[in-house]
């Protein structure tokens, strides 16, 4: 790198200014950064020598980044695609090409990036705001979600008594982008893992199930073998998952239970999944009204339009 990493994250912290996660845009730049370049200093050999006799600044390395941000090619290109879609949703490839006046290879390359990660999502070859960027919002307290209401998981939660949450699939990964209810145990894992293997969720093998027969067999033979486990409960599973639409999963030494089911869209397209999760003695019992509530509650839902991300 020609710029040390914190030269960089200045520049991000100067650059990066989208409104909605107000305080929380530091938190916001450092995953990012975490994502797209990598997490190293530039050697001491490589440094400027001072001038013998010069004071030694006293501010330490992340106040002198603030104070004298420098500008990364890389980074601006990555934050611009991020605003330009956070102000301008529903973008297209070209319209992101002139705006950022870059190569199309090399916006074509970030785009890509920025979809395998989730934070971008692309319908009908237009891009908005991906899931990981609700993920986010998530983990640091601030619920945003954009396919079902939150007053939806609330009444969900209200007529089941336990604690409601909406996934999206980001890549290979299961991101809650939204929470109603949740107990003290399932809000620390809904913030300290945004990114959940889908084998190892409820919701993610609902949204397994409804994916199209090559998409699901391309997923499942590029698991490792670590995963041939889970790969072949799944299997096991699925008939049972596909005609009564309900998943489960059993966490924490069998001692949390959840049941899933898959969101549509009017065009009965799986675009979310939501998962009810309690203790094993309390949810297991009822899995057979649970199941019933939460097909009900998310068949109204599917009536009506939804949008992937509204203009702000």
């Amino acid at each position: 790198m020609k710029r040390s990493y914190i030269r960089t994250l200045g520049r991000i912290y100067s650059h990066l200014t989208v409104p909605q996660f107000g305080g929380r845009v530091k938190q916001f730049a450092r995953t990012i950064l975490g994502r797209l370049l990598p997490e190293k200093r530039m050697p001491v050999s490589r440094l400027k020598r001072k001038p013998v006799g010069r004071r030694r600044s006293s501010a330490t390395p992340l106040e002198s980044a603030e104070r004298a941000p420098q500008n990364h090619r890389t980074v601006d290109r990555v934050t611009r695609i991020l605003e330009e879609v956070v102000y301008s949703p529903g973008m297209t490839f070209a319209e992101l090409v002139r705006a950022l006046g870059a190569p199309k290879s090399s916006v074509h390359g970030f785009i890509r990036g920025l979809l395998a990660k989730g934070w971008l999502h692309q319908e009908r070859h237009r891009f908005y705001l991906g899931p990981a960027v609700y993920g986010l919002t998530l983990a640091s307290g601030q619920i945003r979600a954009g396919l079902v209401t939150q007053d939806d998981l609330e009444a969900l939660h209200a007529e089941t008594g336990l604690p409601a949450y909406l996934g999206v699939q980001a890549g290979d990964h299961l991101i809650y982008i939204a929470e109603a209810g949740s107990d003290p145990v399932g809000r620390f894992d809904a913030r300290s893992n945004i990114r959940r293997t889908i084998l190892m969720t409820a919701g993610g093998k609902a949204l397994l199930t409804e994916r199209r027969d090559a998409e699901r067999e391309s997923y499942l033979r590029r698991r490792s073998k670590e995963e041939a486990d889970l790969v072949e409960q799944f299997l096991q599973e699925y008939h049972t998952i596909k005609n009564t639409r309900i998943a489960t999963n059993v966490r924490r030494n069998g001692t949390r239970f959840a049941i899933a089911t898959t969101v549509h869209n009017p065009a009965s397209e799986p675009v979310a999944s939501v998962t009810l999760v309690g203790p094993t003695p309390e949810v297991q019992p009822r899995l057979k009204k649970l199941s019933q509530i939460l097909c009900r509650h998310v068949d109204s839902w599917a009536r009506r339009s939804m949008t992937p991300r509204e203009k702000i």
